[in-house]
């Protein structure tokens, strides 16, 4: 017997730890894990040189833009970026130009992924104007909902409890998740009046709006609308102390939540925002350092279900204004995340196990993403083989994305994506995007 491909000589990363072996791929799935001797014969073999293996992120929280905001991001320059991060998966955002919100609108951006990822993508669709299409949307193939508390994007008026609680029930009923932006829009629109009327514009007056309390209120509405259906809510860059509490405290009662957070929440705080400016600005905004601790606590215990680098690209120009009010908030992240982390797990602050954890297996399980996020026979090949030793610095001019800037410009770290496979297709290698645009899947919802 003959596979297409054996990846030999590494250290790989399975559901029951680390072992020196190698891979067998066929058809794109995992068909042997084994010692070297006991791999079947195939077609191209690869020495993968003692480096570690490990499962292919899968990115919850990415905005692909694309479309009428291609000059920001296409399908093409992001999943290159994902790539070159070790993200062999990533789930697209809603709000683009035009929104995703529809059976039709789902349909036609899918389909121009179909020609340019080079990684593996899902969809996200906003609420639709009539709940009615909801069952065609997910039909389509949207892995989950988006609901934004802070601004109306998609059909659903947000601050109608009677139209959510609708919309709830018609999702729980299809068993896709909602992933909700948590910021009360009510307490962001009442601050910001009232900096806007004392001429503030600054940094300062941009955290003041987007408080710690106008994302708890956000949170605990929405677990008070969820309590009443059975829909799976997922939390998404949760970033304060009292909302990750919150939330664990649901979760705790038993309610179907989850949540997620960021690595510029986990890594950077209110004090980085001021001196690194606008170029860090995003929405939640960073917090101040007991919220990065108690948030990093509990990444280490393995408390939050999903890391997510909520990748929002944006243009130089737009990250820079001199009213606060006119910068677009948003950092690119999917070529940081992973180099980010394995640094703290080189330090010995972060356990392999807990980033694998957030980063490949519960995001599977929560998207209901059917053979992914683990090293596993029978298992898509999706994986991205990691080089330990390799220190360097971040630089954002050499990024895939279209953004070029990044809060975490100049950082050391330690722990190099080198080799990126996708369906046991190799996409990247040391840095250079290998495969042709359309290499990746478009990935459906399969209940």
């Amino acid at each position: 017997m003959s596979v297409d491909l054996v990846l030999h000589n590494a250290k790989i990363y399975t559901p029951k730890g680390i072992v020196h072996a190698g891979l067998a791929v066929d058809e794109g799935k995992i068909l042997k894990i084994a010692k070297k001797t006991n791999l079947p014969h195939a077609s191209k073999r690869l020495d993968i040189k003692g480096k570690i293996m490990l499962p292919g992120l899968i990115d919850p929280h990415v905005h692909l833009r694309d479309q009428q905001l291609a000059y920001k991001e296409d399908f093409l320059s992001g999943t290159s970026a994902a790539a070159a991060g070790g993200v062999t998966l990533t789930i697209d955002m809603p709000n683009n130009k035009p929104v995703t919100m529809s059976a039709k609108s789902l349909k036609e951006r899918m389909k121009l992924a179909e020609t340019r990822a080079v990684v593996n993508v899902a969809f996200h669709s906003a609420f639709p104007e009539s709940l009615e299409e909801i069952p065609q949307i997910v039909k389509q193939g949207a892995v989950a909902f988006k609901l934004y508390l802070s601004q109306k994007v998609g059909g659903t008026e947000i601050e109608d409890d009677d139209a959510l609680l609708r919309a709830f029930s018609k999702i729980s009923k299809m068993k896709v998740p909602v992933s909700v932006h948590a910021e009360h829009k009510k307490t962001l629109e009442a601050v910001k009046k009232k900096m806007q009327q004392t001429g503030r514009r600054d940094i300062e007056a941009y955290l003041r709006v987007h408080s710690p309390d106008a994302e708890l209120k956000a949170i605990q509405h929405t677990i008070r609308l969820a309590k009443k259906t059975s829909v799976h809510i997922h939390f998404c860059h949760v970033s304060s102390a009292e909302g990750l509490k919150a939330v664990l405290t649901a979760k705790n009662t038993g309610l179907p939540v989850s949540l997620e957070a960021t690595p510029h929440n986990l890594l950077l705080s209110s004090k980085h925002l001021k001196r690194y400016k606008t170029i860090a600005l995003t929405d939640p905004p960073l917090r101040a350092e007991e919220d990065v601790e108690a948030l990093w606590n509990a990444f280490r215990h393995g408390l939050i279900d999903a890391l997510a680098s909520d990748h929002a690209p944006h243009t130089v120009e737009e990250k820079e204004a001199e009213s606060v009010w006119d910068v677009r908030a948003g950092i690119p992240g999917l070529e940081t995340m992973l180099p980010l982390l394995l640094t703290q797990v080189d330090k010995g602050k972060l356990a392999m196990r807990n980033l694998i954890r957030a980063t490949s297996k519960r995001p599977a399980e929560i998207f209901r993403l059917r053979d992914r996020g683990s090293l596993a026979e029978g298992y898509w090949a999706d994986l991205v083989v990691v080089d330990m030793k390799r220190e360097y610095r971040i630089d954002s001019s050499k990024f895939h994305s279209k953004a070029k800037y990044s809060p975490f410009d100049g950082w050391r770290v330690r722990g190099k994506p080198t080799k990126t496979f996708v369906n046991g297709q190799l996409i990247m290698d040391d840095e250079e995007i290998v495969a042709n645009p359309g290499a990746g899947q478009i990935l459906r919802w399969k209940g």
